[in-house]
């Protein structure tokens, strides 16, 4: 090991952000694809998905630290504890975008330079609208019919995505590799090698699961921020009391916004976008093979006759289900 390797070494080991900097401007260098991924592992310790607490903590120190030209270490940090309580405030407003008081991938890669093309995998201005729109974007990127986005199929999702982003195909097959690697570091939480459909869930967030409106009244175990977050485990569950309150232009409004083409039926990826909002109501981690048999549980209930599409009475029947109310002309 020469002298600039054990300087690098050193300054790792006591500053893991040191080795980002500039060493004369002490600017942020930009960052590949897996040096993000480095720093995100190194913060995120417990690999929940997110760095908060004692994790967040040790990032804003090294984070702000890291830009003196020496290292002073901990014990001799500037940052006192109400300089860091101020300087976590200060963050949170500015990259803690959902505000549920921690930092998600996303969040960090807004804040870290790097590569232009891989931040574009980060940036969601326009998310999807419903989860009807994932649903067919499901449809088209799992070309094999396996239920899973695989290596291949996922490196052509994200070709699509940045050829979208910018107009331009000029990305190198190089470099989709690597993307597709890290993407699949970030996002393959079983780390089977391949996305399922909660997984692929998180990587193409959906602007509003419309299940977890207010008029639904969900308990709060129930995780339903608007983008979830990646590798979330938390179960939940319909608040039954809440539910139970559901009135005829409730349903009505939750019919028309899953019947996209406004046909008088909700039918094929509006039927899958619709089961997938209220699979995830009760089960954070989920795969197509799970959703089959949920379309196949919850339809039962409510004599489904096979036709591929549901009527306004039929939601109907499986809302009210849902929150043991009895219709209208049995009450």
């Amino acid at each position: 090991m020469d002298l600039q390797q054990q300087k690098v070494h050193i300054e790792k080991a006591q500053n893991f952000m040191r080795q980002y900097r500039d060493p004369e401007s002490r600017e942020l260098k930009k960052l590949s694809a897996n040096q993000f991924m480095d720093v995100w592992s190194h913060y995120d310790r417990d690999g929940n998905g997110y760095i908060e607490g004692t994790e967040l903590d040790g990032f804003l120190k090294e984070f702000v630290s890291s830009a003196n030209a020496t290292d002073l270490g901990p014990e001799k940090s500037s940052l006192t504890d109400e300089m860091l309580v101020e300087l976590k405030s200060c963050f949170m407003e500015a990259y803690d975008d959902n505000q549920d008081g921690k930092i998600d991938i996303r969040e960090l890669a807004q804040l870290l330079p790097m590569e232009e093309n891989f931040l574009l995998l980060f940036r969601f201005d326009n998310p999807l609208e419903s989860s009807v729109e994932f649903m067919k974007i499901w449809r088209e990127y799992d070309s094999d019919n396996s239920g899973y986005i695989e290596a291949d199929e996922l490196k052509n999702f994200l070709r699509d995505l940045l050829k979208e982003a910018k107009k331009i195909n000029d990305v190198s097959e190089d470099k989709l590799i690597e993307y597709t690697d890290t993407m699949l570091r970030v996002f393959d939480a079983n780390k089977d090698g391949r996305l399922q459909l909660s997984e692929m869930a998180k990587l193409l967030p959906v602007k509003e699961n419309f299940l977890c409106r207010q008029v639904f009244k969900l308990s709060a175990h129930t995780d339903c921020t608007s983008t979830p977050a990646p590798f979330a485990t938390q179960e939940g569950r319909i608040d039954e009391e809440g539910a139970a309150r559901l009135t005829k232009d409730d349903i009505e409004k939750v019919f028309s916004l899953y019947d996209r083409d406004n046909n008088g039926s909700i039918e094929n990826e509006e039927l899958r976008g619709f089961l997938k909002d209220l699979l995830e109501l009760v089960k954070k981690d989920y795969d197509a093979q799970d959703l089959i048999e949920f379309e196949e549980t919850i339809l039962r209930g409510v004599g489904y006759d096979k036709e591929g599409k549901i009527s306004r009475k039929e939601l109907t029947m499986i809302l009210l289900a849902l929150a043991k109310q009895p219709p209208e002309d049995e009450q």
